[in-house]
């Protein structure tokens, strides 16, 4: 579901994609679901229940392929909301209050952060994590590393290195990394540059 950034964009694919449709178990000529009953579903499922069942299909995909080792890569995609900004305070949103301004490529825009690690080979997301775009890639990044590595443990599924880019760059998830996987961040901060000149001395 690469780029999928709203119920409305679903329920438009869910007409043409062929793929989507039989995972769905819609039959042909029937009626997709609209996006009153997918917003429904979400709300009645609920946040736990629905990370749950995905985490479940994860492992699922992850030991029907007999993955191996992979390699994660992080990184967050950035996602508009459908508000305008609140009067008093412009870098919070008006009808959707828990909306921030942040940075979306090379300007700032009002909206969300979806942060995730994926499969370098397969493209597939081991973890998410939804935040106002306002935090930084670091805040939430060993979060979403080990709701990574625990999907990798639950699949037998072994961990090789973590990739990501200079947004990642942080003594907390340099600290959690054990002897049995790498991480590399690139390009390289200042910060790493030093730390690895201390270590050389």
């Amino acid at each position: 579901m690469k780029g999928v950034r709203s119920l409305r964009e679903m329920a438009r694919i869910l007409d043409v994609d062929q793929r989507l449709r039989r995972l769905c178990l819609i039959k042909t000529g029937e009626a997709a679901y609209p996006r009153s009953v997918l917003s429904r579903f979400t709300r009645k499922v609920g946040e736990d229940n629905l990370n749950q069942i995905i985490d479940e299909k994860v492992i699922s995909l992850l030991k029907s392929s007999q993955t191996k080792e992979v390699d994660i890569v992080l990184d967050a995609s950035f996602i508009k909301a459908w508000s305008t900004r609140n009067p008093t305070d412009n870098q919070t949103g008006y009808s959707d209050s828990e909306a921030r301004v942040g940075r979306a490529g090379r300007t700032f825009a009002l909206g969300y952060k979806l942060h995730l690690s994926i499969d370098s080979e397969t493209m597939l997301p081991l973890s998410s994590l939804f935040a106002s775009a306002n935090q930084n890639e670091k805040k939430h990044s060993l979060t979403i590393l080990e709701k990574a590595k625990q999907v990798l443990k639950n699949s037998g599924t072994k961990l090789r290195s973590v990739i990501a880019d200079s947004q990642y760059s942080d003594n907390k998830i340099r600290m959690a990394r054990k002897d049995d996987y790498s991480i590399s961040v690139q390009p390289e901060t200042r910060c790493q540059r030093c730390s690895a000149s201390r270590q050389e001395v």
